[in-house]
């Protein structure tokens, strides 16, 4: 239950507060005075769209916060901790900001959440119907939606199933389109590869296979080169083979050396570390020359080898040219190529597979779309007669509503060559002709064989759903969004949320101008019905009718300052004295007319007559001591 709304910088709303409580609650005030932002602001709070166009000029920002009182055990409370919200004594703080540049924050319990889950809390919490939502009702998706949450779970896990699969099947198609479609692509790319995987077959390339013979070609083409600057550096290491030449190799010389240290070393330490080092170097000379002999015995000029590297190279070369900058990349290539090719390959087989998916998918969607259309019929009835009663303690006594549930029925071709086309069939029997290039024999996508019929369908299933209003005796069963004038249409939205008010158990209820396009006997019956509803519900109304406003527990009056705001005293509580002030400037158009007074008290005495047995009194009311508020005190 909502028990305090705080509103800043919202349109005309400077600051403003709305205590609630239990029962029937209404909000009146002149035109433009600033009435629908509280439901603006509320409906801010439950998850709706933020507009910077609603952020009052020369305010930073707009502030929306509200305190809601929640059941510990319940989903909404539940949702609201698994969200991070801390809740103090079963009560939770909502807020809502919206800065200029059209940023919007949200809050639950003092953490910041996304205003999705301000929404998710709100489908448990509060049912609100803004003056759009009559025009929403002339849509047949709404209408659609509106019987099938009326059905519950018989619908509901049906059709999420449903969802699921014709998902699926739109996946399946997708793929199927573009398989066929790229028939010709494929087998040109097929080929390519083949050829690209035919000639790197035959070449039989080795990984590294390129470096190793360009190497390996280097070294042959300077074999002289090398062998020569190894036989001369061995030679200037270990000296020539020849005992009578003079000693001048490298070895020699570091030899002579030693043999100088060692013969003074033996006076200073410090000599005999350098003769060490020395003969350290002597083995590292020595090393190098047996080396240098040996790569200038193993170097090689063989022409023909030479040759046969080149050769080889040159056909490594056509296939990096072509797949790759190297051996490694262009085996990389064919790995991948190969991979692609048995896709390709493989093409026919998965359109074969698709196929008897897609086969398969709507057969379980045909029949899933029977069992969500017999679960419509059935609540379609129930849902005709509980809004049927409900209209009739609208002061429409004679009127009848229907949920009308039909299906448009795909002819099959090999009835009639030139039946092909669709008709709308349902439980009137009534049926419609309407063009249709295709057929199930041309595109089964088209229509589901259910209960030996072939039926359109879609994402929703395969019915369609029509509310109709015969409004008294005699007069046809036409469309609402036809035949059902201004009020009419407001007492049927408003009967269907007095209807669901018994199926979803939503503690709170808040209507803007539900009452629009009604007067006389009509609106007294509307206020009286809100009233009913308001003694098992929350019910906050904003209204411009003194008959309803007369069956408000509590009024608020909101006015507007002079310079066009709504400051917190603005929005006031009346009592006794300031609710017939009010209904007689709703009556009259007046403040000062005692005729208006008299018809405003004589309202106030019938709805007060209307509302018993007595409810019981509200927890403010006893905290207040039965005392009344005065005329013109503040909402805060």
């Amino acid at each position: 239950m909502l028990e305090e709304i705080r509103i800043q910088g919202l349109g005309v709303i400077d600051d403003a507060v709305l205590d609630l409580d239990a029962g029937l609650t209404v909000v009146t005030g002149e035109t433009g005075a600033g009435k629908t932002m509280v439901v603006t602001g509320l409906s801010l709070l439950l998850g709706g769209r933020a507009d910077a166009g609603l952020v009052r000029p020369n305010a930073d920002r707009a502030v929306v916060e509200g305190r809601v009182r929640l059941d510990g055990a319940s989903p909404a409370a539940r949702r609201a901790v698994d969200a991070g919200a801390q809740l103090d004594d079963d009560t939770l703080i909502v807020m809502r900001t919206i800065s200029r540049d059209g940023r919007s924050r949200a809050y639950a319990g003092g953490t910041g959440v996304p205003a999705a889950v301000l929404a998710e809390l709100a489908d448990e919490t509060v049912a609100l119907h803004g003056q759009s939502d009559q025009m929403r009702l002339l849509r047949p998706s709404r209408q659609r939606q509106i019987l099938d949450r009326y059905a519950g779970t018989a619908v509901e896990e049906p059709l999420t199933t449903y969802r699921s699969r014709y998902a699926r099947l739109a996946e399946v198609e997708a793929e199927l389109t573009e398989l066929v479609a790229r028939a010709r692509e494929r087998a040109q790319e097929a080929d390519l590869l083949r050829f690209g995987l035919v000639e790197v077959e035959a070449a039989d390339p080795q990984p590294g296979e390129d470096k190793a013979l360009a190497a390996e070609e280097d070294r042959l083409a300077y074999a002289d080169s090398l062998r020569g600057a190894a036989a001369q550096a061995h030679a200037a290491l270990t000296g020539d083979d020849d005992p009578a030449a003079e000693a001048v190799d490298a070895l020699s010389q570091v030899a002579a050396a030693r043999k100088a240290l060692d013969a003074a070393g033996v006076h200073d330490p410090e000599l005999a570390g350098v003769s060490d080092r020395l003969a350290e170097a002597a083995v590292l000379l020595a090393d190098a020359g047996a080396d240098l002999a040996s790569y200038a015995a193993g170097v090689d000029t063989d022409p023909l080898r030479l040759q046969a590297i080149g050769e080889r190279r040159a056909v490594l070369g056509a296939l990096t040219r072509k797949y790759g900058d190297s051996i490694d990349e262009v085996l990389e290539w064919a790995r991948r190529s190969a991979q692609r090719l048995g896709e390709l390959d493989g093409s026919d087989d998965r359109i074969v597979g698709l196929r008897a998916e897609r086969q398969d998918l709507l057969a379980a969607l045909a029949k899933l779309a029977g069992q969500v259309s017999a679960a419509r019929c059935a609540a379609a009835e129930r849902l005709g007669a509980a809004v049927t009663t409900e209209l009739a303690a609208l002061a429409m006594p004679h009127a009848v509503l229907t949920a009308d549930v039909a299906q448009t029925e795909v002819v099959d071709p090999a009835e009639s060559e030139e039946g092909a086309g669709k008709r709308r069939t349902g439980g009137s029997g009534r049926t419609s002709a309407s063009s249709s290039g295709q057929t199930p024999a041309e595109g089964a996508r088209k229509a589901l064989l259910v209960d030996g019929r072939w039926l359109s369908f879609g994402p929703h299933g395969v019915d369609e759903v029509e509310l109709r209003l015969s409004p008294h005796p005699g007069a046809p069963a036409r469309p609402v969004q036809r035949g059902a004038s201004g009020g009419e249409l407001s007492r049927v939205m408003l009967a269907v949320e007095v209807v669901f008010a018994g199926v979803d158990g939503v503690p709170t209820f808040v209507f803007d101008e539900v009452d629009a396009g009604v007067g006389g006997r009509a609106a007294v019956e509307i206020g009286r019905r809100l009233a009913r509803l308001a003694t098992n519900a929350q019910v906050v109304v904003v209204t411009h009718l003194p008959q309803v406003a007369a069956f408000a527990d509590r009024h608020y009056v909101v006015r507007k300052s002079n310079d066009g705001s709504v400051t917190r005293s603005g929005l006031t509580r009346l009592d006794d004295d300031g609710r017939v002030e009010e209904l007689a400037r709703m009556l009259a158009g007046l403040d000062d007319s005692a005729s208006a007074r008299a018809h405003a008290e004589e309202l106030l005495a019938t709805a007060a007559a209307a509302r018993t047995p007595k409810r019981t009194t509200s927890r403010r009311a006893k905290k207040a001591g039965g005392a009344g508020a005065s005329r013109g005190d503040s909402a805060k």
